[in-house]
Protein backbone atom coordinates (compact mmCIF):
# COMPACT_ATOMS: atom_id res chain seq x y z
CA UNK A 1 0.00 0.00 0.00
CA UNK A 2 1.21 3.45 -0.84
CA UNK A 3 1.91 6.10 1.73
CA UNK A 4 -0.39 9.11 1.77
CA UNK A 5 1.61 11.81 0.00
CA UNK A 6 1.10 15.55 0.07
CA UNK A 7 -0.58 15.44 -3.35
CA UNK A 8 -2.90 12.67 -2.22
CA UNK A 9 -3.76 14.58 0.95
CA UNK A 10 -4.55 17.69 -1.08
CA UNK A 11 -6.81 15.71 -3.43
CA UNK A 12 -8.54 14.08 -0.46
CA UNK A 13 -9.22 17.53 0.99
CA UNK A 14 -10.68 18.69 -2.35
CA UNK A 15 -13.05 15.71 -2.35
CA UNK A 16 -15.09 17.35 0.41
CA UNK A 17 -15.03 20.85 -1.06
CA UNK A 18 -18.35 22.67 -1.40
CA UNK A 19 -17.32 23.61 -4.96
CA UNK A 20 -18.36 20.96 -7.49
CA UNK A 21 -15.44 21.88 -9.76
CA UNK A 22 -12.98 21.06 -6.99
CA UNK A 23 -14.73 17.74 -6.34
CA UNK A 24 -14.48 16.90 -10.06
CA UNK A 25 -10.77 17.69 -9.93
CA UNK A 26 -10.40 15.53 -6.82
CA UNK A 27 -12.04 12.60 -8.63
CA UNK A 28 -9.62 12.93 -11.52
CA UNK A 29 -6.59 13.23 -9.25
CA UNK A 30 -7.61 10.39 -6.94
CA UNK A 31 -8.55 7.91 -9.68
CA UNK A 32 -5.01 6.57 -10.07
CA UNK A 33 -4.96 5.90 -6.31
CA UNK A 34 -8.09 3.74 -6.28
CA UNK A 35 -6.14 1.03 -4.45
CA UNK A 36 -5.39 3.34 -1.49
CA UNK A 37 -8.11 2.92 1.16
CA UNK A 38 -8.49 6.64 1.92
CA UNK A 39 -8.73 7.47 -1.77
CA UNK A 40 -11.14 4.59 -2.42
CA UNK A 41 -13.50 5.85 0.28
CA UNK A 42 -13.41 9.40 -1.11
CA UNK A 43 -13.90 8.16 -4.68
CA UNK A 44 -17.03 6.19 -3.81
CA UNK A 45 -18.37 9.33 -2.14
CA UNK A 46 -17.63 11.30 -5.31
CA UNK A 47 -19.28 8.67 -7.49
CA UNK A 48 -22.40 8.99 -5.36
CA UNK A 49 -22.16 12.79 -4.98
CA UNK A 50 -25.61 14.02 -3.99
CA UNK A 51 -25.02 17.65 -4.95
CA UNK A 52 -23.86 17.50 -8.55
CA UNK A 53 -24.12 14.87 -11.28
CA UNK A 54 -21.02 16.27 -13.01
CA UNK A 55 -18.97 14.96 -10.10
CA UNK A 56 -20.47 11.51 -10.55
CA UNK A 57 -19.97 11.50 -14.31
CA UNK A 58 -16.39 12.80 -14.36
CA UNK A 59 -15.24 10.57 -11.48
CA UNK A 60 -16.68 7.51 -13.24
CA UNK A 61 -14.95 8.61 -16.43
CA UNK A 62 -11.59 9.06 -14.66
CA UNK A 63 -11.80 5.68 -12.94
CA UNK A 64 -12.77 3.95 -16.19
CA UNK A 65 -9.78 5.53 -17.95
CA UNK A 66 -7.53 4.15 -15.20
CA UNK A 67 -9.18 0.78 -15.87
CA UNK A 68 -7.59 -1.21 -13.06
CA UNK A 69 -9.55 -3.80 -11.12
CA UNK A 70 -9.41 -1.50 -8.07
CA UNK A 71 -10.80 1.44 -10.08
CA UNK A 72 -13.60 -0.55 -11.72
CA UNK A 73 -14.45 -2.13 -8.35
CA UNK A 74 -15.26 1.31 -6.96
CA UNK A 75 -17.60 2.03 -9.86
CA UNK A 76 -19.22 -1.38 -9.31
CA UNK A 77 -19.81 -0.56 -5.64
CA UNK A 78 -21.37 2.76 -6.61
CA UNK A 79 -23.56 1.13 -9.27
CA UNK A 80 -24.90 -1.30 -6.68
CA UNK A 81 -25.79 1.56 -4.32
CA UNK A 82 -26.97 4.18 -6.83
CA UNK A 83 -30.55 5.15 -7.55
CA UNK A 84 -31.70 5.14 -11.19
CA UNK A 85 -30.72 8.75 -11.83
CA UNK A 86 -27.25 8.38 -10.33
CA UNK A 87 -26.79 5.10 -12.19
CA UNK A 88 -27.53 6.88 -15.46
CA UNK A 89 -24.73 9.38 -14.75
CA UNK A 90 -22.34 6.59 -13.77
CA UNK A 91 -23.13 4.90 -17.09
CA UNK A 92 -22.57 8.16 -18.97
CA UNK A 93 -19.16 8.60 -17.35
CA UNK A 94 -18.13 5.03 -18.14
CA UNK A 95 -19.30 5.38 -21.75
CA UNK A 96 -17.52 8.75 -22.11
CA UNK A 97 -14.27 7.04 -21.21
CA UNK A 98 -14.84 4.03 -23.45
CA UNK A 99 -15.87 5.79 -26.62
CA UNK A 100 -12.99 5.80 -29.05
CA UNK A 101 -10.31 4.83 -26.55
CA UNK A 102 -10.03 1.11 -27.18
CA UNK A 103 -10.38 0.72 -23.40
CA UNK A 104 -13.23 -1.76 -23.52
CA UNK A 105 -11.09 -4.95 -23.32
CA UNK A 106 -9.39 -3.81 -20.09
CA UNK A 107 -12.66 -2.83 -18.49
CA UNK A 108 -14.31 -6.07 -19.55
CA UNK A 109 -11.37 -8.06 -18.15
CA UNK A 110 -11.62 -6.16 -14.86
CA UNK A 111 -15.35 -6.86 -14.73
CA UNK A 112 -14.67 -10.55 -15.37
CA UNK A 113 -12.31 -10.64 -12.41
CA UNK A 114 -14.79 -8.71 -10.26
CA UNK A 115 -17.47 -11.24 -11.19
CA UNK A 116 -15.71 -13.53 -8.73
CA UNK A 117 -15.48 -10.92 -5.93
CA UNK A 118 -16.56 -11.94 -2.43
CA UNK A 119 -19.09 -9.10 -2.24
CA UNK A 120 -22.40 -9.65 -4.02
CA UNK A 121 -22.77 -5.90 -4.64
CA UNK A 122 -19.44 -5.83 -6.50
CA UNK A 123 -20.39 -8.83 -8.62
CA UNK A 124 -23.72 -7.26 -9.54
CA UNK A 125 -22.18 -3.85 -10.28
CA UNK A 126 -19.45 -5.43 -12.39
CA UNK A 127 -22.07 -7.25 -14.48
CA UNK A 128 -23.81 -3.94 -15.17
CA UNK A 129 -20.53 -2.23 -16.13
CA UNK A 130 -19.59 -5.15 -18.40
CA UNK A 131 -22.94 -4.72 -20.20
CA UNK A 132 -22.25 -0.98 -20.61
CA UNK A 133 -18.79 -1.76 -22.00
CA UNK A 134 -20.22 -4.38 -24.34
CA UNK A 135 -22.78 -1.88 -25.65
CA UNK A 136 -20.05 0.76 -26.10
CA UNK A 137 -17.85 -1.64 -28.05
CA UNK A 138 -20.41 -2.20 -30.78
Amino acid sequence: MRETTGELKAALAMASSPAWTRRVRAGRELASSADVPEAAEALVGLLLDVDDTAVTRRTAEALTRVGTVAAIRLIALAVAEADDSRSDWLETGVRDALLGTGGVPGVVAACGELGRDQEEAVRQGAAVIAAWADDSGR
